[in-house]
Formats: structure tokens, sequence, C-alpha cells
């Protein structure tokens, strides 16, 4: 019986001193996928040694100021434009921050509203956009793309393009909103287009709900990116050099692509 006792308490000892080694990683993510993924992979950074302390923020405001100010080591929510946004605002002049882990592309779609087919489509249909001036380029791209409109020639992700630029064969009203009302608004609508990230919000995913999405190779697939964020110093740490290790497995590739998402990396063999 002593003997028992005593395996047992060497055992419990051993426990603790590994986990009074293991180092905290503290990551503040979005919920869907950037949190789920996260989940995902926490044992296997606890098997590296790092303690996953995961907070999950769905404003899109917090990340990027916590972990400019060091409150956390990493955040993961947005895509590479997002990033030059803040990096490029003279405000955070002094708070610079670096992709380091490339992770998927989260399609803009184009969901039915009061209409379930493109077909369906009619002359004077409402079709919602975001109101913003990136993600209203983007969705005058993904129209197009879709054969519903005509773009100015040379038209890319860096065009301002409005609704008055755009050639109008349908004649087709063309409402603005906020990107995150766009999911509540559509049954408005005969179709909106919605963000990747506030289709996945409500419970939308887009090679299931979505009559048509951009597509891989598209140049919004190419641009839009969702990576993980640290501040320079860290750009080269033994955490990052995790995140990679777990992240660019099958099992994190077989969640994005159930997610509805398009991973950007190949697995890695481990």
């Amino acid at each position: 019986m002593k003997k028992i006792v005593a395996i047992l308490l060497a055992l419990v000892l051993t426990l603790g001193a590994a986990s009074a080694l293991a180092e905290s990683l503290t990551i503040i993510a979005t919920p869907n996928p950037h949190a789920e993924i996260l989940e995902l992979v926490k044992d296997d950074l606890a098997a590296l040694g790092y303690e996953l302390k995961l907070e999950i923020s769905d404003n899109y405001v917090v990340e990027n100021p916590s972990t400019a100010a060091g409150d956390t080591d990493a955040n993961f929510f947005q895509h590479i434009p997002y990033l030059a946004g803040w990096n490029s605002d003279p405000e955070n002049a002094d708070k610079q921050l670096v992709a380091v882990v490339f992770t998927h592309f989260e399609p803009m779609g184009i969901y039915p509203g009061q209409k379930n087919s493109l077909d369906e489509l009619a002359d004077g249909d409402t079709v919602i956009v975001p109101n913003d001036p990136v993600n209203m380029t983007r969705a005058f791209i993904l129209l197009a793309d879709a054969g519903l409109i005509e773009l100015p020639e040379g038209t890319t992700l860096d065009s301002e393009v409005t609704k008055y630029d755009i050639i109008n064969p349908k004649n087709l009203e063309i409402q603005e909103v906020n990107a995150e009302l766009a999911p509540t608004l559509k049954s408005g609508a005969a179709f909106a287009v919605i963000n990747g990230n506030y289709a996945a919000d409500n419970g939308l995913i887009p090679g299931k709900d979505a009559v048509y999405y951009e597509q891989p190779g598209s140049q919004a697939a190419e641009a839009y990116v969702n990576v993980f964020v640290v501040k320079p110093e860290n750009v080269e740490a033994d955490f990052v050099k995790a995140l990679e290790k777990v992240i660019y497995t099958q099992k994190v590739y077989d969640l994005i692509i159930d997610s509805g998402f398009i991973p950007v990396f190949e697995v890695e063999e481990q």
C-alpha cells in the first residue's frame, strides 16, 4: 500500500513540475474558426511546453491593441489587408504588428434572401453589399464574377468602386449596410453579400449556404488570408515555431474545410 501511495505521489509531483515548467501563451481570438482551431491544438501546445490561455473576443477592435500593448502574446482574427490598415494608421506608428502564421481564407459569399437562385434574379431586385470602401469593392468584384454586373476595366481590390461606377444591366437596387448587419437584413433583399467572418458568426457556411462565393485563385483568395499576429520582436520566438507546428496539421486543415473555409497551407509531416 505504501508503495502505491509513493508511486501516486511521485506521479503527482512529476505532473506538477511539468505544469510549473510550462510557459504561458496568451492568445486573443474571435470565435469561429479561430478560437475553435486554438481549442483543437491546446493539448498539442501543452506537449510542446506551452499552456494556452485563450481569450475570446468578437468585436474586432480590442485584439490588435491587446497584442501591441503586450497584454497578449498573439492574436488570431484578421486578414492581411486589415493588418496593413492597422500598421498604416499614423496613430499606430509605435504599435506595429507582424503576420507570422498564415492559416486560411474566408470567402465572401452571395447569400439567399427572398430568392434562392441567381437565375431568379429579376430587373430591379435589391442586393445588399457592405458599405465600407474595401468590402464594397470586394463585393462588386464578387457580383461581377457571378455575372450580375460589370466593372470598370482594371478594377482591383485596391480600387474604390461605388454603385455609381458599375455597369448594372439588371438595374439592381444596391443597398449599402454595415457589414455585420448583412446577415440579419438579407431577408429584406433578393440576395446579400456577406463577409466570411460575419457569415460564420450567424451559422452560414459559404460552400453550403451561399449561391456563389469567392473561389480559390481569385483576387480575394490571394489577398484576404487570415493570420496569427505578433509584435515584431516575437517574429522568431519559439512560441511562433510551436504554433506553426501545431497549426499546419491535418486535423486543423480538416476543421477549416468543415467550417466552410479554405486552408492556405500544406500539411507538414510531424
